[in-house]
């Protein structure tokens, strides 16, 4: 065990997760119950993260807001807070931002779910001087129609300040990935909290193996996790922090020349952290220049491609009963000269005589201290990559004429997507390998289709359920009898029972929309309007 100390003062960690919903047309999300045992179990481990963890699971607002007013009370300055958020999150439309919670209906959030605001509130009047923020949330869905503002989420105007780090998944709609298939039952951790889970577990975020983990090294580790991996999705993090705060130490790992936690005097200047992580666009230059982790090189010149998504806008009836579509797709294929290797026929790759097929140059605080930079640095941690061959180790002296060395060719596919029955708003299918093939003819990413549901000029869709009006004439509504009514299965005959009231609903069941996950359908609810 490492003998860095975690600072003097108390270490909490506050953990929401809701997955399940009350309100319909909130999604059921299968990662934050995972995100947050699987955290809370690394974060409490007193050889990582030391921290004293409680987990809020799939409860109401005003017990969410309780959890967080209590957490952030009574605190000294030389505490270190880790609250990590893993649900739906809402915009309005004001463009403010809310987190839902089980109770939430999406049509009252400031009544019924969780203010940004309210948050940003709490950790202004907190006494201590270092938080940590980790939003995992599924923005997919946040936007209700007409809704003022772009799709982009400002977290950091929500919630970003000094003594706070915020770290966040996505910033974006369309980037909120659950797990490695959208399509599956088995609850699995997040990507972004996956990473940061296995990080913190495996000691692979301590980038400069000095024995512990930084909130920016670990920031760096996942943006370059989910980079590597083809992931879609570039999280962003803001940071204004008075010290570099250690949010875990590495099992095993040798201390170093510096102690961990707020410094005081002089000392201070040392451990001072510059409020950056991710560039204002969100770009992440850090991880597009090619840094890596000690260890990452040489680096592969087959990786797998990126994951894409496509968006389908589908009429109502389409999504009720289920369609077939053709879509074009403008992807990456195996280059046919070459088949993926990037070298003209008959040539081959040969090893970097720069970098003699190591694919990195020296650190150089090595090679200018030696022993002495090594004692007083620890463990160099920023490999970087050698500028002849940019990492890999080899170069391609012949490169492939057709897809001059990438090993793979722009080309244009039509797929055709069965959409099956009771798909909504956000609703995501993957078609597994459909994507583009990785550089060096690597592995082929996913595709997915993302729903979106034109509106209706009838029934507005509510989960499962129809809603519409149904207009009655004032002597119908005293003596009853029927009247026909059209639905999307056709016209149907509605009784009217003598003396209904305006305002009462016909509820028509089985005449909503199918089950997604089968088991019959939801229901035609028709409000009464009476009229002259």
């Amino acid at each position: 065990m490492t003998g860095f100390p975690l600072g003097t003062g108390r270490r909490d960690a506050l953990l929401i997760a809701t997955g399940t919903y009350d309100d319909r047309t909130l999604g059921t999300l299968r990662s934050p119950g995972q995100d947050c045992a699987g955290l809370a179990g690394v974060l409490s481990d007193p050889r990582i993260g030391g921290f004293r963890t409680e987990q809020v699971k799939d409860a109401r607002a005003h017990e969410v807001m309780r959890a967080l007013e209590r957490f952030f009370r009574d605190r000294s300055r030389d505490d270190l807070l880790l609250l990590h958020v893993s649900c739906h999150g809402i915009k309005d439309d004001d463009g403010h931002l809310y987190f839902a919670a089980r109770d939430t209906d999406r049509d009252l959030p400031a009544s019924t779910a969780i203010p940004a605001a309210f948050l940003r509130d709490r950790m202004e009047r907190c006494r201590a001087r270092s938080i940590v923020v980790l939003l995992d949330c599924c923005y997919s869905g946040a936007f209700l129609p007409g809704a003022k503002g772009d799709d982009r989420i400002y977290v950091r105007d929500e919630l970003s300040g000094h003594g706070r780090a915020v770290l966040t998944a996505t910033s974006r709609t369309e980037y909120a990935w659950e797990g490695e298939r959208v399509e599956s039952k088995v609850p699995q951790p997040s990507r972004f909290t996956g990473a940061l889970i296995d990080g913190l577990a495996t000691g692979a975020a301590d980038l400069n193996r000095d024995g512990r983990i930084t909130v920016t090294e670990l920031y760096d580790y996942v943006y370059e996790s989910l980079h590597r991996d083809g992931v879609r999705q570039r999280p962003r993090m803001w940071a204004d922090l008075e010290y570099q705060v250690t949010v875990a130490r590495t099992v095993g790992a040798r201390t170093g020349a510096h102690g961990v936690g707020p410094r005081t005097g002089e000392d201070a200047r040392d451990t001072v952290a510059e409020p950056r992580a991710a560039s204002e666009t969100g770009d992440g230059a850090d991880a597009e220049a090619g840094r890596q982790p000690k260890g990452q090189y040489p680096r592969s010149r087959t990786r797998r491609g990126r994951d894409a998504m496509i968006r389908i806008e589908l009429d109502l009836d389409e999504a009720a009963f289920g369609t077939t579509k053709d879509i074009q797709v403008d992807t990456a294929v195996v280059c046919g000269v070459c088949t993926g290797s990037g070298t003209k026929p008959g040539t081959w790759p040969v090893q970097c005589d720069a970098c003699g097929g190591r694919g990195e140059t020296p650190d150089p605080r090595r090679s200018l201290f030696g022993e002495l930079g090594r004692a007083y640095f620890g463990e160099p941690g920023r490999a970087h990559p050698c500028g002849k061959c940019k990492g890999y180790g080899t170069l391609l002296p012949h490169p492939c004429p057709e897809c001059a060395g990438d090993g793979r060719v722009r080309a244009r596919r039509t797929l055709t997507v069965k959409i099956p029955a009771g798909v909504d708003n956000g609703t995501r299918i993957q078609l597994a390998g459909e994507g583009e093939v990785g550089p060096g003819g690597g592995e082929a990413a996913d595709l997915y289709i993302e729903i979106v549901e034109r509106p209706h000029p009838v029934f507005q869709r509510k989960g499962d359920d129809l809603h519409r009006t149904l207009t009655v004439p004032r002597a119908l509504a005293s003596a009853g009898g029927t009247l026909p009514l059209e639905t999307l299965d056709g016209r149907h005959t509605v009784r009217i029972p003598p003396g209904i009231r305006d305002g009462q609903t016909v509820r028509l069941a089985g005449l909503g929309v199918i089950h997604l996950r089968g088991g019959g359908r939801g229901d035609l609810l028709a409000r009464v309007e009476i009229r002259d």
